[in-house]
């Protein structure tokens, strides 16, 4: 199948470097910073696509990799120019069900090294039939792939990882500072973390870069926030109370009105470590 990428940053560069790696068809790519597009287009042997259009009319699989809601709106149903031109028969993965087209959610619980080595967490909605053409493709991307259901599905399931996620960093982040206040060697608190109750995935991925104030951004303090705010949205819409998703979201929005937003998730600490933040001119 002939592959394209529309939004070609960190994650959906990886994944396309990833796929010209297992031998798939690469043929075109578009991003909104053209230079991105054509510099990715020249490593992988590909068109770097002016038009959206274009990359529809390329390819029978499209990954869209886009940032918000916004700008997926944008790819499908911009005026003159979107991706549903000519769309019948074609196969979206990360879109809407339009013009003919076929699509699928394809729902990422990973980061960027990740994206590079084919080990994505995919978590999959839509029609089975769609999921059951992507898998070929999405199998060389991902150590684990879910079909998790119909449309909505998964972007549900990965709000809810991504909030459990932000919780457990903003505690680690607290207990971390707790630790420093304390005057107890980092390393060995998170040492005894790592044996005890107190263990988590992000300990192993964030523990020892809030301890250096390594914040270098696999996934931003913007996207914590935006992720958290969605499964706040889904509580509310329940009538369900989460205080502890909310007061993390209140941590990582403060971050953004800080002009944090842009580091790591585990910049959070820079919030919570005594004498980092308010006196801090060098915070990464």
């Amino acid at each position: 199948m002939n592959i394209g990428f529309v939004g070609v940053g960190r994650m959906g560069a990886n994944m396309a470097r990833r796929l010209k790696d297992r031998k798939f068809h690469v043929t075109a790519v578009y991003d909104t910073d053209r230079a991105t597009a054509t510099s990715l287009a020249g490593e992988v042997g590909c068109a770097a696509a002016q038009d959206l259009s274009e990359v529809t009319a390329a390819s029978d699989v499209i990954f869209t990799v886009v940032t918000d809601d916004n700008a997926m709106r944008n790819i499908f149903t911009g005026s003159g120019d979107n991706l549903l031109v000519n769309a019948r028969g074609k196969l979206f993965i990360n879109c809407a069900q339009q013009a003919g087209a076929e699509a699928l959610e394809a729902c990422m619980a990973s980061s960027i090294t990740q994206a590079r080595e084919g080990k994505l967490y995919l978590m999959c909605g839509g029609k089975e039939e769609a999921f059951r053409r992507a898998e070929p493709i999405l199998k060389e991307l991902a150590a684990q792939t879910r079909f998790i259901g119909k449309a909505g599905e998964a972007a549900k399931v990965k709000a809810l990882v991504n909030m459990v996620m932000n919780i457990n960093t903003a505690g680690l982040a607290e207990g971390l500072a707790l630790g420093a206040a304390l005057g107890l060697d980092l390393t060995t608190l998170r040492e005894v973390f790592s044996q005890t109750g107190a263990a988590s995935r992000v300990l192993e991925t964030d523990g020892e870069d809030m301890q250096n104030r390594e914040h270098s951004c696999y996934f931003s303090a913007a996207h914590a926030a935006k992720d958290s705010g969605i499964a706040l949205d889904l509580a509310r819409s329940l009538g369900l109370d989460l205080p502890l998703a909310q007061a993390t979201k209140e941590q990582y929005d403060r971050m953004i009105a800080e002009g944090l937003g842009e580091l790591d998730k585990s910049g959070i600490a820079e919030l919570t470590f005594k004498d980092r933040h308010k006196h801090s001119g060098d915070r990464v």
